[in-house]
């Protein structure tokens, strides 16, 4: 799995059905790839969820999510897994494929809740409007094979 974290003042996601928004925490986008699993999906939620990127009365990046009342907006993005070294139109055979993909991107959903922090999400599979309001900026990339943190 990859996810681009991001800290966030405000983020929003809008399709033609929905309408989700955070205030202060973080925002993910999510991409499963062909070797994602469960391990995966556990390894790096609880990065995630445990990771010391809210600053602390010192300014000091010391404090999580949770430590900071933060919610977080997680967001699939099958195209983090695209294929750019032949010609100019990314390939995306390194995507799981739909039905993987989102049992396993609501599995990591599930897996943040697991530890108390509020969840929202967009819709999988659909074009969607995302507005993030990057606080630093702080962003991230989390990484991982096997259920270990690459």
């Amino acid at each position: 799995m990859k996810i681009v974290v991001q800290r966030v003042k405000q983020a929003s996601v809008t399709n033609e059905s929905i309408h989700e928004e955070i205030g202060k925490g973080l925002c993910l986008l999510v991409g499963v790839g062909q070797d994602s699993t469960e391990k995966d999906v556990e390894a790096v939620a609880k990065k995630i969820v445990n990771a010391r990127i809210f600053e602390d009365e010192n300014g000091k990046l010391n404090l999580n999510v949770q430590q900071v009342g933060g919610a977080i907006l997680s967001i699939s993005q099958f195209t983090l897994y695209a294929d750019v070294k032949k010609g100019n139109r990314p390939g995306f055979t390194n995507s799981k494929p739909p039905e993987e993909a989102n049992r396993l991107y609501e599995a990591f959903n599930e897996a943040l809740c697991q530890y108390g922090v509020e969840v929202k999400t967009g819709e999988f599979g659909t074009d969607m409007l995302v507005d993030i309001a990057n606080d630093g900026p702080v962003t991230i990339i989390y990484e991982s094979q096997d259920g270990k943190i690459i």
